[in-house]
């Protein structure tokens, strides 16, 4: 009996104890899972904040630029609309003196010739400006000295002359005989009258026959020259030839070409051939020995700000072609070789496009790829907008803890 009191006693004490710590290992887990509950909310939370800022870098390619800005920086913006453009042979050249403009100044006589006055390639001269003079005293002349010689030339044609006019009276010479007598003298007479007045301490001088510009002396201080040698070159800078040089493969559209656009190298301004009263001249019909290029000359007038002689890249425009896309050079931008354009998407927000490029006049330039008719494109602040979009490159957040 004693033994099964006991007995029992023993199983409600262990029961006792089981329920004691069943009770307790229930709470534990409880707390483990609640621990659970909550780091995955944690987690939650913080992939949560994660994607919101996803959310917000999604729209990245977007740039942003007030009205406000793009007004201030003098942004301007075309719809693409296909219409008329031209076929385009880009080569370079240069500017010559046309032919008709030029004045060669000669020397009148034989000797050594000096400068009279700075005489230098540029100096704008009027007519009848000294230039030079030309001695030839101390000098063992061959012909002797030119003013004597034109003295008695003139004095041998005179009394040839009176003697004429002797003879005709008893029908001794022809009319014909007098009136060449008469030139004769009249000749020598200019001559020798204009020798005298043109004559100084310093010998004969040299003037300028036109006025102008020096483009070239062709002598120095000192120099001996013969009568009827040139030494200097006047033009009036009126007139201006553009000699094009063309790659032999083009010859077949030399006789599409109708006018041209240049750029000097001296200057950005693109200057347009029709719109300063020029046509083309003329064009080659081969190539140029030891030259595979053919070329092609334009005359124009000179406005005032082109200088012959300097060398200029040029566009020369051949047939037209229709339904071209085409937008203004200052709406391309390049990056690494790759070219881009900026199309506006909305009030303040643009979007950078690469587009691929076809031929260009100096002003305006074909697109290949990369727009459609309809987009409106910056053509004028692009590197406003580029800027800008630098500016909003913001690097992404860094949830490092």
């Amino acid at each position: 009996m004693l033994r099964r009191i006991t007995y029992y006693l023993l199983s409600v004490v262990f029961v006792a104890g089981m329920v004691a710590c069943g009770g307790k290992s229930h709470d534990h887990l409880d707390h483990d899972h609640d621990h659970e509950h909550a780091e995955e909310n944690e987690h939650h939370d913080h992939d949560s904040e994660e994607e919101g800022h996803e959310a917000k870098g999604a729209h990245t390619d977007e740039i942003i630029l007030s009205p406000e800005k793009a007004r201030a920086a003098g942004g301007k913006v075309e719809e693409v609309k296909p219409g008329m453009f031209h076929g385009v042979i880009h080569t370079s050249g240069k500017v010559m003196s046309a032919s008709c403009d030029e004045t060669a100044v000669v020397a009148t006589i034989s000797g050594r010739v000096q400068y009279k006055n700075h005489v230098s390639e540029g100096l704008k001269v009027a007519a009848g400006t000294t230039l030079f003079s030309i001695t030839s005293a101390g000098m063992q002349m061959a012909d002797g000295d030119p003013v004597q010689r034109a003295r008695i030339d003139f004095e041998r044609a005179e009394r040839d002359y009176t003697r004429a006019k002797t003879l005709i009276k008893d029908k001794i010479i022809s009319e014909k005989d007098l009136a060449v007598a008469k030139a004769e003298y009249e000749a020598a007479k200019l001559t020798y009258t204009s020798m005298q007045r043109t004559r100084s301490a310093g010998g004969v001088t040299v003037t300028a026959p036109r006025g102008g510009y020096i483009k070239q002396s062709m002598v120095n201080g000192g120099d001996y020259v013969e009568a009827g040698q040139p030494l200097a070159v006047i033009t009036q800078n009126k007139h201006l030839y553009l000699r094009a040089e063309i790659p032999e493969r083009h010859f077949n559209e030399l006789n599409k070409i109708r006018c041209a656009k240049f750029r000097t190298s001296y200057s950005k301004h693109l200057y347009d051939i029709t719109d300063m009263g020029g046509h083309i001249q003329s064009y080659g019909r081969s190539a140029e020995v030891n030259n595979s290029y053919i070329p092609v000359i334009f005359e124009f007038n000179n406005t005032g700000d082109v200088v012959q002689g300097s060398y200029a890249e040029i566009y020369l425009i051949t047939q037209d072609r229709p339904n071209v896309i085409s937008l203004p050079l200052t709406a391309i931008t390049e990056e690494q070789g790759i070219h881009f354009v900026y199309i506006q998407v909305d009030a303040e927000g643009y979007r950078k496009q690469e587009v691929t490029l076809g031929e260009s006049d100096g002003e305006r330039v074909e697109i290949l790829t990369g727009v459609k008719q309809g987009d409106r494109v910056v053509t004028k602040g692009a590197m406003q907008v580029k800027l800008a979009s630098a500016a909003n490159a913001i690097p992404a957040h860094n949830h490092n803890h």
